[in-house]
């Protein structure tokens, strides 16, 4: 299985497992049915956290990522990409609790 077709695979599953797609359309999902992300700007990113409330502890436990990762993204030292990327959009879509 290529990486491309993995990351789809993976993405189905996550977007699943969510309530986003249903198991029907899990098993037909193509390229074209993967919603585009939205890129976050660091700024953006502390904004989404202090819309909720969070601290960039609690924040980062949301996201199933480090503290320090928090802070590289809110200064603009790292971008988000891939599952995190991902857990953005989600959040700002839904609020964390589209998390639980």
């Amino acid at each position: 299985m290529t990486s491309l077709r993995r990351a789809i695979n993976e993405l189905a599953n996550d977007l699943h497992e969510v309530g986003m797609i249903n198991k029907i359309t899990l098993r037909q999902i193509t390229e074209n049915d993967i919603p585009v992300l939205f890129e976050y700007t660091p700024e953006e990113i502390q904004e989404m956290r202090k819309r909720y409330h969070l601290s960039q502890a609690v924040f980062a436990k949301y996201l199933n990522i480090s503290l320090p990762m928090v802070k590289s993204l809110e200064v603009g030292q790292r971008k988000a990409n891939g599952a995190i990327l991902r857990l953005l959009n989600i959040v700002d879509s839904h609020g964390v609790s589209g998390l639980i």
